[in-house]
C-alpha cells in the first residue's frame, strides 16, 4: 500500500496492485534517460503536459522500480496498464504530481 507521504502511489499494473515512487534514485534514471540535466529541466519537461509514449514508459519503468518492483522497461511495456494508453498517462500524471507537487 502506497504511503502518499513519501511520494508514492498504487496503480493496477500487469493485474496487479504495485506502488510507484521516484525516489532520488528514480529521479537520477530519469535525468539521464531523458537528457533532462536536472530536477528543473524534469519539471519543465513535464509541466508543458506533452508527454511521448518513451517518456510514460521511462516515467512508470522509473517509479515502478523506485516503487521496489523489479521490472525493466521491457517488462513494463508487455504488460497491460489498467484503462490503456489513457490509464498509463493519468498514473504517470498522479506520479508526477505526488514528486512535484500541485504544479506538476
Amino acid at each position: 500500500m502506497a504511503i502518499t507521504q513519501r511520494g508514492e502511489i498504487d496503480a493496477v499494473i500487469g493485474g496487479e496492485t504495485l506502488t510507484l515512487c521516484l525516489t532520488l534514485g528514480a529521479l537520477a534514471e530519469l535525468e539521464t534517460r531523458l537528457q533532462a540535466g536536472d530536477l528543473v529541466g524534469l519539471a519543465e519537461r513535464f509541466s508543458g503536459g506533452r508527454v511521448s509514449a518513451a517518456d510514460l514508459t521511462a516515467i512508470l519503468g522509473a517509479g515502478l522500480r523506485g516503487g521496489g518492483n523489479e521490472l525493466s522497461d521491457d517488462d513494463l511495456a508487455r504488460l497491460s496498464i489498467e484503462g490503456g494508453l489513457k490509464g498509463a498517462a493519468e498514473i504517470a500524471a498522479r506520479l508526477l504530481k505526488a514528486t512535484f507537487g500541485e504544479g506538476s
